[in-house]
């Protein structure tokens, strides 16, 4: 069996550019893909927490130290700046593997500034 696990996620960055007009993607601050493990082009999906809306793009790179988060192209009618994401991406895996597998977390206050990493989503606790 193969089963499609979380690979990376940025939790809770910030939007600061929103471009209709570019050709499509969202930039993400080098600094920031590398955190996550997500690679340049690579097939990511956005969580829009500030209005609910979840939708697919892929990732290009934004300035390294820039904390540029620009969604871009029909996905910018997704997002607004000032909105909070959850940006996350995804990787295929035998069975096995997928048991003992552990994601990559970064989190980022409401600046964009990365607070901690980690090697698992936390528990959630009642």
């Amino acid at each position: 069996m193969i089963r499609t696990m979380l690979q990376g996620k940025l939790h809770r960055v910030k939007v600061t550019q929103a471009d209709l007009h570019y050709e499509g993607s969202c930039a993400i601050d080098q600094d920031f893909l590398e955190a996550a493990g997500i690679l340049e082009y690579e097939a990511i999906d956005i969580y829009n927490v500030t209005n609910g809306i979840r939708f697919s793009t892929y990732a290009i790179a934004g300035e390294r130290g820039s904390k540029i988060i620009s969604v871009n192209g029909a996905a910018a009618h997704c997002a607004s700046v000032g909105d909070i994401l959850i940006i996350a991406s995804y990787v295929t895996m035998p069975d096995e593997q997928a048991r003992n597998w552990k994601p990559k977390a970064a989190y980022f206050d409401g600046d964009n500034e990365m607070k901690r990493l980690a090697k698992a989503v936390p528990v959630q606790v009642a």
